[in-house]
């Protein structure tokens, strides 16, 4: 089993989950905003299909859908009543990414702190408790 895989079965066994880090999203290249949305889009993939390895014994899995349209790249991840969104929107020479959360309010637009941040966000949305926008 992957560490990944572990932190699942140790959130079901009843372990807090972890509150993801993000930070204010920002406009940057769209080069290094692109890339950035390729890297954790992938590791999503990655990730659900780890996490689904453990939670289809339990029923209920993550959903991972590509939701891109003219001008952005995006995904959302889901699992029961939960779901965030990871959209990188391009303006010209400039692209913003930004972390969208189901239920919670998009006044000030916020970004998963690193790519590492992204086992947070779905360790978060497996447990049954809110995760926090800030």
């Amino acid at each position: 089993m992957t560490p990944f895989m572990l932190a699942v079965q140790s959130l079901l066994d009843g372990e807090d989950a972890p509150v993801p880090a993000t930070e204010p999203a920002a406009p940057r290249s769209v080069a290094v905003a692109t890339d950035e949305q390729v890297i954790i889009r992938s590791l999503a993939e990655q990730l659900v299909c780890e996490a689904n390895a453990i939670l289809r014994e339990h029923g209920q899995v993550f959903s991972l859908v590509d939701d891109s349209a003219d001008g952005e790249l995006a995904f959302t991840v889901g699992f029961a009543d939960r779901s965030a969104r990871i959209r990188t929107a391009m303006s010209g020479r400039e692209a913003t990414v930004q972390l969208s959360i189901a239920g919670e309010p998009d006044d000030a637009p916020r970004r998963l702190a690193g790519d590492e941040e992204l086992r947070s966000l779905l360790l978060s949305l497996l447990s049954a408790n809110p995760v926090p926008a800030h």
